[in-house]
């Protein structure tokens, strides 16, 4: 089960779930103190925003009224308490995300994405929560996001960037008053710029606005004084994410004086209370190693978060007890401690004598143990994004594997976040490049060391991690075999055709197209199938609007041409990103099936054979 937004409204805590079995519907879920979890939205009902495609940010609540966006419509709908929810904005070729309620619930600022002839244009706007009128508040950048209303509704902050950036690049914080009718004065700009990023506005108990900003290298936190921003923490640590969903958050006030913060130093991530008179610090008495989302107020903090040997849940922090309660767990499956693969945090030499990071697992099944002198076979892991990262937390995607004999290399190639901004831009121009060659060092390093298998190894990734297989795979000679979970062939045809969030992306990560196009096609694995002579087998959704099925198919195509062994499993209803559980489950096992008959083994799971061409 995933885990959207995360919200306490009067001791209440809500989230979104999303549920494989339920054919990947999100569901609004709610907790009072002391009471187990209850459904709010129930069939057909389904919460999620598709702006930007990527969504996040689709509730909000104050009061006991939640908004929220329903999956089909895209329209914002309220949902009273006793009551079945009622749309309030029109129907029409809109979306909307991140709402956001004023202080007296009378309206509900959000982000509107209005649909087309052209690019989708995205603006700031503002709900009526009774009538449903939409009066615009802000037009004129590119993209926007979290707008937030200070606590006498006088004023709304929000940030807004523009292409070729990605937030992650350099946003810009505003703050404008709301004037007659609703509408805002002009707004000015306080902190950021196109080289800086910043991340999650939030106004705290004493009425200042604070934020995360990276201007010192490293996303801290700040808040805006009299005179301007200053930084109130300075450490070598993130306290911010990559904003790929609306509405993400790392912290939150739990009382006048206690801020609660998640931050990430060299990929560990850990949860604090912060005395904001003296900046002590004290941990939260359940340790963990990877965070999604936190939010705090009245005394609490509700925080989705994973360690090494407990996959990812939803924890609710009483700071007035210092007591921590599991609200949700991710997942029912009981994994037996013997078959647990523990991570062991790596770091190893790679090209241009810079260092590359990751966390390696080790086979481990309590039941069987390997004929003597037998090395494991690896699976090497590039996350998507690439502006993204991996944490040492339980991963039940990865211990699939580990329980079967496979050893695991999670990589945390150069461009990854969790290391600084000077980390995260080491991947600028790089794409396809240095990604591909962090992967090859972390799986020849592990060889060398006599750790694996060097003739059994593997690569496996999703969205920019499949064109990170691709490119392993094509310009390499490293792996054996890899899978591509709706991964990029032709970064030509992703230039062109894909959707207006990443339209602009790989302006940076390869060079602004279409003058580099000579590079997107050096770059390009479609173009250089010549040199690809290994198995592969592809996943895709059909839905996929992100990177479209022809992706995919064309490597399919041009493999079986040359008649290389490939298999290619499309999936009907599936978008970016697997949902439904049967997906997951037939993805998982085509992947083990595939990777036994390339490596000549029968998996002790029954699995339904998978077609592969050229085998």
């Amino acid at each position: 089960m995933r885990f959207g937004g995360i919200a306490l409204d009067g001791g209440d805590a809500l989230w979104v779930e999303g549920r494989p079995a339920d054919a990947g519907r999100n569901v609004l879920v709610r907790a009072r103190v002391g009471h187990g979890p209850e459904d709010l939205t129930p069939p057909p009902w389904n919460v999620r925003s598709r702006v930007h495609e990527y969504g996040g940010g689709a509730f909000a609540i104050r009061g006991g009224v939640a908004w929220f966006v329903h999956d089909a419509d895209q329209r914002l709908h309220v949902l009273p308490p006793g009551a079945p929810p009622r749309a309030l904005t029109p129907q029409g070729p809109f979306r909307f995300a991140d709402p956001s309620p004023s202080p007296d619930a009378t309206r509900v600022a959000c982000v509107r994405e209005a649909h087309g002839d052209g690019e989708p244009e995205n603006t700031l706007v503002s709900v009526d929560a009774a009538g449903g009128g939409v009066t615009e508040l802000a037009r004129g950048h590119d993209f926007y996001a979290y707008p937030r209303w200070s606590h006498d509704g006088r004023q709304i902050a929000f940030i807004a960037w523009d292409h070729p950036n990605m937030p992650w690049d350099g946003t810009t914080l505003y703050l404008a008053r709301v004037g007659r009718g609703g509408v805002l004065d002009t707004p000015r700009a306080v902190a950021g710029g196109p080289a800086e990023s910043i991340f999650q506005p939030q106004w705290g108990p004493d009425g200042r606005l604070w934020f995360v900003s990276d201007a010192g290298g490293f996303w801290n936190l700040h808040v805006l004084g009299e005179d301007g921003p200053r930084r109130v923490i300075d450490e070598r640590a993130e306290y911010g994410l990559p904003l790929w969903q609306f509405a993400m958050s790392t912290y939150g006030f739990a009382d006048a004086r206690t801020l609660v913060a998640a931050s990430c130093a060299d990929g560990a991530w850990r949860v604090e209370a912060v005395d904001l008179d003296t900046l002590a610090r004290t941990p939260m008495p359940e340790p963990v190693s990877g965070v999604s989302s936190l939010v705090a107020a009245d005394g609490h903090a509700l925080i989705v978060a994973a360690a090494p040997d407990r996959a990812a849940a939803l924890l609710r922090w009483d700071l007035r007890t210092d007591r921590v309660h599991r609200l949700r767990e991710s997942t029912t499956l009981a994994i037996p401690p013997g078959c647990i693969a523990r991570p062991e945090p790596v770091s190893f030499r790679t090209a241009a004598g810079q260092s590359a990071h990751g966390f390696f697992y080790p086979p481990a099944n309590a039941g069987f143990t390997p004929a003597d002198g037998e090395l494991p076979p690896l699976i090497v892991v590039g996350h998507g994004g690439p502006t993204g990262a991996t944490v040492a937390a339980l991963d039940p995607a990865v211990q699939y594997w580990t329980s079967r004999g496979f050893a695991v290399l999670d990589v945390n190639y150069r461009g990854s976040t969790g290391y600084g901004r000077a980390y995260r831009q080491l991947l600028d121009g790089q794409w396809g490049v240095a990604d591909v060659e962090d992967c090859v060092n972390g799986a020849r390093w592990l060889a060398d060391a006599g750790r694996v298998d060097g003739a059994r190894m593997a690569i496996r990734g999703r969205s920019a991690g499949g064109y990170t297989v691709l490119a392993a795979l094509t310009f390499h000679d490293t792996f054996a075999a890899g899978a591509s979970y709706y991964g990029i062939g032709d970064l030509e045809i992703l230039a062109r055709d894909t959707h207006k969030f990443e339209s602009r992306y790989l302006d940076r990560l390869v060079g602004p197209y279409p003058e580099h196009a000579a590079l997107y096609r050096e770059r390009s694995p479609i173009h250089h199938v010549d040199r690809l002579a290994c198995p592969v087998i592809f996943f895709q959704g059909l839905e996929d609007r992100v990177v479209p099925p022809n992706q995919a198919e064309m490597m399919r195509d041009a493999l079986d041409a040359k008649g290389i062994p490939v298999a290619c499993l499309l999936f009907e209803g599936e978008q970016h990103g697997f949902r439904r559980a049967e997906t997951i489950v037939r993805s998982l096992e085509a992947e083990l099936y595939f990777y036994g008959r390339v490596f000549g083994f029968d998996p002790a799971d029954a699995i339904e054979p998978v077609p592969i061409e050229n085998l």
